[in-house]
C-alpha cells in the first residue's frame, strides 16, 4: 500500500469512526495508549479470554506504542491487499456449486471448519442474508451479494 501523508486519508469517515469508537472501547483505562491490561480486560468484558501474552503480542505488531493513529496505521497495513479479488471469490463459490445452488449445510460446515472459521453466529448473520430454499442457496444470488460486479 503507497504510504499516503495521513493514514486517515486511507480510510471513510465512517471507518474512521468505527475505529475511534473501538479503541475507546479497548483503553480501559483511558490513557490513551492500549496496553496488554486494557486488551485483556476489554476481550474479557466481551466474553472472551485473551491471555496478557497473547495480547502482548497483537500490541507488538505495531513499530510503537499503540495509540490511536498507530492503531489506524495497523489496520491500513494489514488491510493492503487483503481483500480478493472478484475472480477469485467467484471461483471459490464455484467450487460449491451444482445446478445454479450451493447445499446450505455443506458451506455452513466449510465456513465454520477450514481456513478462518466463522462462529456458528457469524455463519447465521451471513445466511440471513441469502437467498435459501429447500436447504439450497441460489448461487447467483450469493455471488451477487459478495462481488462487485
Amino acid at each position: 500500500m503507497p504510504k499516503k501523508a495521513n493514514i486517515f486519508d486511507s480510510f471513510s469517515h465512517s471507518a474512521i469512526q468505527q475505529f475511534k469508537e473501538a479503541f475507546g472501547i479497548m483503553d480501559v483505562d483511558k490513557d490513551g495508549l492500549l496496553s496488554a491490561s486494557d486488551l485483556t480486560t476489554a476481550f474479557a468484558n466481551h466474553g472472551k479470554s485473551v491471555s496478557g501474552g497473547e495480547a502482548q503480542a497483537m500490541l507488538d505488531e505495531a513499530s510503537g506504542p499503540m495509540n490511536f493513529t498507530q492503531m489506524v496505521t495497523l489496520f491500513a497495513g494489514k488491510m493492503a491487499g487483503g481483500t480478493d479479488d472478484d475472480e477469485t471469490i467467484l471461483k471459490s463459490f464455484e467450487a460449491f456449486e451444482i445446478n445454479g445452488q450451493i447445499d446450505a449445510e455443506a458451506f455452513r460446515h466449510s465456513l465454520m471448519t477450514f481456513g478462518n472459521k466463522f462462529s456458528a453466529s457469524e455463519v447465521d448473520d451471513a445466511f440471513a442474508e441469502f437467498k435459501i430454499d429447500g436447504g439450497m442457496i441460489d448461487a447467483a444470488h450469493l455471488k451477487g451479494l459478495m462481488c462487485s460486479n
